[in-house]
């Protein structure tokens, strides 16, 4: 075969495998890549250490003698509403517990597992059937390659300017995994044509939406701000002066996705293993909880089915601040909700109860306080001191819920 044919074939066998996409880039030194040393400068990673690693500036430093990247996507989509779909005050509602948000991706299995197989399975393929002997390596965030970035380059979309990569079939959903290898292969773009184009066009619903501006400026994410970052990757205190806005966040963040236009037909993923996994522990749905969306005057686009009552979609605060370090590991076995570790968790928890809205003399508040006067006198002093701002923040006389989400468009720019 001609390597433009093996380029074919291997794509080929990806969706054969399973993934929505997948495309070939030749092993260069992409601009955006040199762009991360200023913004490394600028402090905009924040404890991440790991951004500085070189070898992200230069992917041919991955692997001796790399010549073309193998990029594969998988739709996580699901069918279930946005944040911005849902009440944020809802025990003000009639809610018997205030309810937490966790990142859509981080619903079921984990990702790093779930594509790491199927990377690995798409290796075993071209060993099989391939005579040339060759070297690869799989990395799905697990090592200095900037996924994205590589997925422009074989053209698997276009950089956005909430940083994310989207699809214009598809949307922002994606995992993307690489394949780094010494096969020459023919990369998917020819050599006059360029990326897919840039259509965000003159949007900027991300910039505005996002409640901590963390998208400092089109394309420049500032991760300390990030409640993604924040509620994962941050190992200590978070700053007071973003837990507010942090509203029911307790593992990531969508809003910056949940608005975008280009998200508003993706289809959903047919996957089993990204629906919410189900948990044994979550305070029941009250009739009619989730039948008010944001704003009155538009329909839900997406119902929520009965039986997600006990799961990781908009799962029980008071159930998740309650767990213990043995039971946390329970449930988030292979789930990447476990990368923010217990204390992060219940700290999340306990900001986003602070957040909720309970007000005092309600049946919710008074169990609630209680709850967080607990943890207040937790050993872990990161946990203890955000139960006792929770609790601070609740009883306090002038104490309001965070401001409604923006609504998600439902217009094509």
């Amino acid at each position: 075969m001609t390597s433009a044919e093996q380029t074919r074939w291997v794509v080929e066998q990806a969706r054969a495998l399973g993934f929505d996409l997948c495309g070939v880039a030749a092993v260069e030194d992409f601009p955006e890549l040199g762009r991360l040393p200023e913004w490394l400068a600028r402090g905009h990673a924040g404890e991440m250490g790991y951004m500085n690693d070189p070898r992200r500036r230069s992917p041919a430093r991955l692997l001796e003698g790399a010549k073309s990247l193998i990029v594969c996507a998988l739709n996580y989509n699901t069918s279930l509403p946005y944040s911005t779909e849902l009440p944020v005050d809802n025990t003000a509602r009639g809610a018997q517990s205030p309810r937490g948000w966790i990142s859509r991706y981080a619903w079921g299995d984990d990702y790093h597992r779930v594509l790491g197989h199927k990377l690995e399975a798409l290796v075993t393929v071209l060993r099989r059937h391939t005579a040339e002997e060759f070297q690869a390596r799989v990395y799905v965030d697990t090592g200095p390659v900037v996924e994205r970035v590589a997925a422009k380059y074989a053209g698997l979309g276009w950089l956005a300017k909430n940083t994310c990569l989207i699809n214009e079939k598809l949307g922002s959903r994606l995992f993307l995994g690489v394949i780094v290898t010494t096969l020459e292969l023919a990369p998917s773009l020819g050599r006059a044509e360029a990326p897919p184009p840039d259509l965000c066009g003159n949007c900027r619903l991300c910039l505005e939406a996002c409640p901590t501006g963390a998208i400092v400026e089109p394309y420049v994410l500032d991760a300390r701000r990030c409640i993604s970052y924040v509620t994962i990757e941050l190992r200590g205190a978070i700053p007071v002066e973003l837990r507010e806005a942090m509203g029911r966040h307790v593992f990531g963040c969508d809003i910056c996705q949940d608005v975008c236009p280009w998200n508003r037909t993706a289809p959903a993923t047919p996957l089993a293993a990204f629906q919410p996994r189900r948990i044994e522990q979550s305070a029941p749905l009250v009739e009619g909880e989730m039948d008010e969306f944001a704003p009155a005057h538009q329909q839900p686009t997406h119902p929520v089915p009965d039986n997600l009552s006990a799961s990781l979609f908009t799962p029980s605060l008071e159930w998740l601040a309650s767990l213990s370090e043995e039971e946390f590991r329970a449930v988030f076995r292979d789930s990447a909700v476990k990368r923010t570790k217990w204390r992060g968790l219940v700290r999340n928890a306990c900001v986003a109860l602070g957040n909720s809205g309970a007000k005092p003399g309600t049946a919710a508040h008074s169990r609630i306080v209680a709850l967080l006067a607990r943890l207040a006198a937790s050993d872990d002093a990161v946990v203890a001191e955000h139960a006792r701002w929770a609790m601070a923040r609740l009883n306090s006389a002038h104490a309001q819920p965070p401001p409604s989400s923006p609504t998600a468009p439902v217009s094509r720019l």
